[in-house]
């Protein structure tokens, strides 16, 4: 079993930053990608960003260039540097580690991104 904790959210005017944080724990195999999705109301979860655990990255089209995600493996952790918010970044950001098995989810952190 695998938990994942994540913390950062907030609320933000346009144009400022939050930084995300998400530590997993339990059962963790060695070859993992982390990463986060997102969903706003109304609409499907979306992918933001996935880290591979060689250090690949897939951003979604939407967020490249404003955000950032880094990983610390002998943490297990992950964060997401997030710059230049819009308002259609509001949503609630769910951290994610996936195996070749299964894939793990946070709880969700609420950013909001409001003037």
């Amino acid at each position: 079993q695998v938990q994942l904790v994540e913390s950062g959210g907030g609320l933000v005017q346009p144009g400022g930053s939050l930084r995300l944080s998400c530590a997993a724990s339990g059962s963790i195999l060695s070859n993992y990608s982390m990463g986060w999705y997102r969903q706003a109301p109304g609409n499907p979860r979306e992918l933001v960003v996935l880290i591979s655990s060689g250090g690949s990255t897939n951003y979604a089209h939407s967020v490249k260039g404003r955000f950032t995600i880094s990983r610390e493996n002998a943490k297990n952790t992950v964060y997401l540097q997030m710059n230049s918010l819009k308002l259609e970044d509001t949503g609630v950001y769910y951290c994610t580690l996936q195996t070749w098995s299964m894939d793990y989810w946070g709880q969700g952190t609420q950013v909001t991104v409001s003037s």
